[in-house]
């Protein structure tokens, strides 16, 4: 039977790429996304059920889950990946921005998988947080970002303890991802990359999409049953690097 999963965020950026690998897998693949122009590019480009569906809105969390289960009848997994940001000075930022990036990021992911529990548990199922890096370090003036993310983080372990054993949650930290191929095409400018931005990860190279999707794949293998709770950092090894000054 075809497994099917919810990506959050699925009509570009790192969604689209996971919504892309997914249905090459062979999965059925539900995407929510808000970019209208976006979700209509990927419905040219894709055979998955694009939605529009801002996860903040509980009305709307429903009503793209009652379309999805419609469609296919059942959920396998969630991937929550919607998210959002805004870089401003503590002095800058408003109330209203701050409220948005946690509403989007944070309160998101806890409405679709307050939504999506009862069949998930039917299927044994699967739910998959996009964490950050920058849950665990910061960059200057980005407060709702990284505490949103730290916010992922802690309902990830929450969520696990909660809903296993029928259901397995884990967070993905990816670290610096090049997703400005994958942007809808009125936003599509490459990122002019440096041997030094590369140099910089032990691994290389800075990352991309399809190294985030891979890991998505490896937490959906039924094979890989003993993990839940867990957070998995994928940044080529930059978080791990000692810096010195000269």
């Amino acid at each position: 039977m075809t497994r099917v999963v919810i990506v959050t965020g699925g009509a570009q950026g790192i969604g689209l790429v996971l919504t892309q690998c997914l249905r090459k897998e062979g999965f059925a693949v539900s995407a929510w996304d808000t970019d209208e122009e976006a979700l209509a590019e990927a419905r040219r480009e894709s055979d998955a059920l694009f939605l529009s569906c801002d996860v903040s809105r509980e009305n709307e969390v429903a009503d793209a889950l009652a379309a999805t289960i419609a469609r296919f009848g059942q959920i396998d997994a969630l991937v929550n990946n919607a998210g959002i940001g805004v870089r401003k000075s503590l002095s800058e930022i408003s109330l209203e921005e701050w409220n948005r990036v946690l509403a989007v990021n944070l309160t998101g992911p806890f409405l679709c998988a307050k939504h999506a529990e009862p069949y998930l548990r039917q299927t044994k199922g699967v739910i998959i947080n996009l964490c950050s890096t920058r849950a665990f370090q910061s960059e200057p003036d980005t407060f709702p970002y990284t505490a949103s993310k730290g916010g992922v983080w802690a309902l990830t372990h929450s969520l696990a303890v909660s809903l296993g054993p029928d259901i397995r949650v884990n967070a993905i930290s990816p670290g610096w991802i090049d997703v400005s191929p994958y942007q809808k095409a009125s936003h599509r400018k490459p990122e002019v990359l440096r041997p030094e931005d590369h140099s910089q990860h032990p691994a290389g190279r800075v990352g991309t999409p399809e190294d985030i999707a891979r890991m998505v794949l490896f937490l959906l293998n039924p094979e890989n049953s003993f993990l839940t709770g867990q957070n998995f950092t994928v940044d080529g090894g930059l978080t791990r690097k000692m810096i010195y000054l000269e």
